[in-house]
């Protein structure tokens, strides 16, 4: 027999070689393989940005790479991207928005004073009402922006605008963006209608980064509805991502409600950052509900940074299935007598989990300071899981009120009885707790067809879940 021979004969006794096991991912490992300097370098040629653009793309694709996951002083880091699978995930083509472009088409919602909306990569909408228009609302995609005023563009986007300069997410979004609107309401404007940005996306393997800039001038109203939904080529797999930030001035005396909804389909991966500078005596309303993606993670940032601003912010979950919730608030009071008041609140049925995580900063120069911070989760099956981490960091002592609060627990035996005596029976006596747990956010949303909208989806995710009969015993809760 020759040497082959003899190598062919073992090969043919030797048991077959076992499969390689799947490497695992760590809760950390972000597995996006496109963040890179030659794609920042791509969407900037494509999209013939000036020099300083491109340095600031730069200057957030270094954040990206020197910072963190998570980074916080008070707290040990709570991540949990292991259900994110994004490594095939490509951004779409570059070269510019696809679309109706700047001068817009499209129909106008009952009861919207603007309506913009991108579905995937392309711009399918873009209407403001003539009242709207007279008045100097500008709503345009940051594209239209850049190409009628580029020295304004600079102003609202160089340095990294209102995005935090220590969250590595967020430098990534002001690497990558391709798409985005511009919103601004001039000095003494107060509308009636709200004006209402949708974001409709899900394409499998697909990526899309974007920004918002919202701009209310002084002694201004206005209300603002956002809806993130999937398309109609959303799947259960495989994944597609989506990072998109809104970055917010208030001008001095000026009002803004700015209601968010959040049904993105089960495919979904998305990163969401919001951050705001309050003026002098300006008011702030945040109203969110977290419904959708497979995992959601969301960060705001409040700087209330005018004597006597405020900030009041709702956000509400309703998780099921394995569905994984990173809400993250930081409220930072400069100004004397600012005011914020933030609140967190879950509901979570089957394996869904959600980490709240808030952070209530009072410098120096906040005298009458007034901050209260809540994170509170109602579990309804035994697998569900929620972490509640309130913190303060308080620099000022001369304060009127400085405070947090936390719970995770299960749906309340006593009213439970209460409700049931009076007829309803149990599966009816909790729907009816759940919901109106989570109604706050709901009866914020300032239009009518998306607090109808809303409802109707809480109500699906009731009807939806699976473990929901299983009630968690006292040591799951711990």
């Amino acid at each position: 027999m020759t040497d082959a021979q003899a190598t062919e004969a073992a090969a043919a006794i030797r048991p077959a070689a076992r499969p390689m096991a799947p490497v695992r991912q760590a809760p950390t490992d972000l597995t996006l393989s496109f963040v890179d300097e030659a794609t920042v370098r791509d969407i900037a040629a494509a999209a013939s940005d000036p020099e300083w653009l491109l340095a600031d793309r730069l200057a957030g694709l270094r954040g990206f790479e020197d910072l963190p996951i998570e980074s916080n002083r008070l707290y040990t880091p709570y991540v949990d991207l292991r259900n994110a699978h994004l490594s095939a995930v490509r951004p779409y083509p570059t070269g510019g928005v696809r679309g109706v472009g700047a001068a817009g088409a499209g129909k106008l919602p009952e009861g919207a004073a603007a309506y913009a909306e991108f579905a995937e990569d392309r711009l399918a909408a873009l209407v403001l009402s003539p009242e709207a228009r007279q008045a100097g609302v500008i709503v345009e995609t940051l594209a239209s922006l850049g190409a009628r005023d580029p020295e304004l563009l600079r102003s609202l986007l160089e340095g990294g605008c209102t995005l935090p300069e220590n969250d590595k997410l967020g430098q990534m979004t002001r690497a990558l963006w391709t798409h985005g609107f511009y919103l601004h309401v001039p000095d003494g404007v107060r509308l009636e209608l709200p004006i209402v940005l949708r974001w409709t996306m899900g394409a499998p393997n697909r990526a899309l980064t974007s920004r918002t800039i919202i701009s209310i001038g002084d002694d201004a109203e206005a209300s603002i509805v956002e809806e993130q939904v999937g398309s109609a080529s959303a799947a259960a797999e495989p994944q597609a991502f989506f990072a998109g930030s809104t970055e917010v001035s208030v001008g001095a005396g000026s009002t803004l409600s700015f209601a968010g909804l959040q049904d993105f389909g089960p495919n979904q991966i998305a990163f969401q950052h919001r951050s705001a500078v309050v003026g002098r005596g300006a008011s702030l309303r945040w109203a969110l509900a977290q419904l959708g993606c497979r995992v959601i993670r969301s960060r705001i940032d409040n700087t209330l940074e005018g004597d006597g601003s405020s900030v009041e912010q709702a956000e509400i979950v309703f998780g099921s299935t394995d569905q994984l919730f990173d809400l993250t608030s930081y409220t930072r009071h400069i100004g004397r007598d600012t005011t914020g008041n933030l609140l967190s609140k879950g509901a979570l049925s089957d394996r869904s989990r959600a980490y709240f995580k808030g952070l209530a900063t009072i410098d120096m120069p906040a005298h009458g300071t007034d901050s209260y911070l809540g994170e509170f989760a109602m579990l309804l099956s035994k697998q569900a899981r929620s972490v509640a981490i309130p913190s303060l960091e308080i620099d000022q002592p001369d304060c009127r009120r400085v405070a947090h609060a936390s719970s995770v627990g299960p749906v309340d035996e006593t009213a439970l009885f209460y409700l049931e005596s009076r007829g309803l029976d149990p599966d009816e006596a909790r729907k009816f707790i759940v919901l109106g747990y989570l109604e706050p956010v709901v009866a914020r949303v300032p239009l009518a067809s998306a607090q109808d909208r809303l409802r109707e989806l809480l109500e699906a995710k009731w009807a939806a879940r699976t473990g929901a009969a299983h009630q968690p015993s006292a040591a799951a809760v711990a």
